[in-house]
C-alpha cells in the first residue's frame, strides 16, 4: 500500500501576528512553540518508513520538515505546486483583511496581482497527482493549511472546499492511501469548477 502523509507547517511568526504571506521569498520563522510542534510531528511519523519528504518553496515548510526528520536520512524535495496561495498585493496584510476581501469576491476572482482560490485549488489537485505519479510509496508532504484543508474536506465528500473543516492545526499528520488521494484530487478539481459556476 502506498501512503501519503499530509501536514501543515508548524506554528510560525505570521500565525502569531495574524498576517498572511503568499510570497516564498519573504522569510518567516517558526515560533519556539512551532519548533516543538515540528519535533512532535517527527515523533508521530517516526515509525512510518518514509522514502521522501516533499515541502514547498516557503522556509517555514522546509524548517518544519528538517526538525521533524532531523535524525532520519529522508531526502527533501521542493514542490512549488503546493505553495501557499499567491495573494498578490495582499501579501503581509492581516488575516481579517484577507478574509474581508475573500468574503466579498468570487472564488474565481484573482487576488489583486495574485491568483484566484479556484486556480490555487486546481494547482493543489495537480500537486497531489504529481505525488501519485512519483516514484515514492511512502511520502510526507509538509505544506500549508489550505491545500491540506481542501484535501481533508474533499476526502470527506463535502460539497465545498472550505468546510466542514475550516481550520487545520499546525504540524498534524493526515494519512491518505493511493486511492483516497486520487479521489481527493479529482474532487478538488470538481468542487473548484462547481463553485466557480455558481
Amino acid at each position: 500500500m502506498r501512503l501519503f502523509v499530509l501536514s501543515r507547517h508548524a506554528h510560525s511568526t505570521l500565525n502569531l501576528e495574524q498576517r498572511i504571506n503568499g510570497d516564498p521569498l519573504v522569510p518567516v520563522a517558526l515560533t519556539p512553540g512551532g519548533e516543538s510542534e515540528a519535533v512532535l510531528l517527527g515523533d508521530q511519523v517516526r515509525n512510518i518508513p518514509l522514502e521522501a519528504c516533499v515541502h514547498t518553496r516557503f522556509g517555514r515548510t522546509r524548517r518544519t520538515a528538517e526538525l521533524a526528520l532531523q535524525d532520519r536520512a529522508v531526502p527533501l524535495h521542493v514542490e512549488p505546486l503546493f505553495d501557499d496561495i499567491d495573494v498578490g498585493k495582499l501579501d503581509g496584510a492581516s488575516i481579517a483583511d484577507y478574509r474581508a476581501w475573500k468574503g466579498s469576491h468570487a472564488r474565481s476572482e484573482p487576488f489583486p496581482g495574485g491568483e484566484s482560490l479556484d486556480d490555487a485549488a486546481h494547482r493543489y489537485a495537480a500537486g497531489y497527482r504529481r505525488l501519485l505519479d512519483g516514484p515514492w510509496s511512502v511520502v510526507l508532504l509538509v505544506c500549508h493549511e489550505i491545500p491540506v484543508r481542501y484535501a481533508v474536506n474533499a476526502a470527506r465528500g463535502s460539497g465545498e472546499l472550505d468546510g466542514p473543516v475550516h481550520e487545520v492545526g499546525n504540524a498534524r499528520p493526515y494519512l491518505f492511501d493511493e486511492e483516497a488521494l486520487a479521489r481527493t484530487a479529482d474532487r478538488i478539481d470538481r468542487l473548484a469548477g462547481a463553485e466557480a459556476a455558481r
